[in-house]
């Protein structure tokens, strides 16, 4: 048996609990992972609240966790790049990592080194991936073009920082005031204060834009919102427009031969030895902004505290974090700690 912190309905911080689960049984093709650290990632926060219910149907309880990193335990017969006692990095598409042990696909995972943190692997794991395929595969991003990219200081948009700009790409980045230092650290030439400026009037044309901000209201027939048809606004005709958080801007007719996609991430082999070479070559800034334990509660503060949209990188659940105050590893805005 192990333990799982799953959540028992859509709904805020409240809705998880903890439960004894029998350890996944694995295919011919998987891998069983022992779960080390995970992380609170937009998919889980979208996923809880019920934001995808009608795109990603859920069946209670449910365990989240998309971002992984952990020791292989057991493999299936087929699996030939991974053995027992590696050290991975993985990507659950259908959640579980808010679990002791995790079936996740040989396709899905890729050994890391051990320069990294549990934490720090945890945080590059889903989002590295992430802003790899959304920037390369679904961008086609290229040296010299003008990119936007939302929440740059978030858990994907610090990492698509770092390869939009080492790929030779003019980076644009909106983020809070108190944020602006971090991502220009991070290689960003312009940042943009959302909360006081309004970006669509700010600036000048560009080719692709990546949104991970999800419009609160959006327009009942198409599902678009304000946040996206300002991106439609000040994209380039024919630019790239690749969103992270609505399917439905993928179902729009073309506008101005743009090309609007929705990143359903799907990691593979290719991919995996690229982003992993380039974490091994390249100075890769991984910011964790705070470390939760794996217990129920923690799961929940973890959670309560990224609803507050006030953190820098990633927000880690880990086993073995021991703590007498749970209060004590909350982040607050003075005093964020980053690895």
């Amino acid at each position: 048996m192990m333990k799982a912190v799953v959540i028992e309905k859509y709904g805020g911080s409240e809705v998880f609990a903890e439960q004894e689960r029998d350890i996944p049984h694995i295919s011919d093709t998987q891998v069983l992972v022992e779960m080390k650290a995970t992380t609170v990632s937009s998919a889980d926060q979208l996923i809880r609240t019920g934001t995808f219910r009608h795109f990603m149907p859920t069946q209670f309880p449910y365990v989240l966790g998309v971002d992984i990193t952990g020791i292989v335990v057991a493999t299936g017969k087929k699996v030939t790049r991974v053995q027992t006692g590696d050290r991975v990095i993985a990507v659950s598409r259908t959640g579980g990592g808010y679990a002791e042990h995790v079936a996740v696909e040989e396709s899905d995972l890729a050994v890391i080194t051990q320069s990294l943190s549990d934490a720090e692997a945890a945080s590059v794991s889903a989002s590295g991936m992430t802003a790899w395929q959304a920037l390369f595969h679904y961008g086609k991003l290229q040296p010299g073009q003008r990119i936007l990219i939302h929440a740059g200081a978030g858990g994907v948009g610090h990492i698509a920082i770092q390869l939009a700009k080492q790929h030779g790409a003019y980076v644009i980045t909106t983020a809070r005031a108190h944020n602006h230092s971090f991502v220009l650290q991070l290689g960003a030439d312009e940042v943009i204060d959302y909360t006081t400026t309004d970006f669509a009037e700010s600036l000048s044309p560009v080719d692709v834009v990546l949104d991970m901000v999800r419009d609160p209201v959006v327009d009942k027939v198409t599902g678009i919102g304000a946040t996206e048809l300002k991106n439609y606004s000040i994209l380039k005709n024919n630019g790239t427009f690749i969103s992270l958080v609505n399917p439905a801007i993928a179902k729009q007719p073309p506008i101005r031969g743009i090309d609007a996609q929705f990143a359903l991430i799907s990691p593979n082999v290719n991919d995996w030895e690229a982003f992993t070479q380039w974490i091994q070559t390249h100075k890769l800034d991984i910011h964790v902004d705070n470390v939760f334990p794996f217990t129920r509660q923690g799961v929940a503060e973890a959670h309560k505290y990224y609803d507050t949209r006030n953190m820098r990188g990633k927000i880690v659940i880990q086993r073995d974090v021991i703590t007498d105050n749970l209060s004590s590893i909350v982040a607050q805005e003075t005093g964020m700690s980053h690895l």
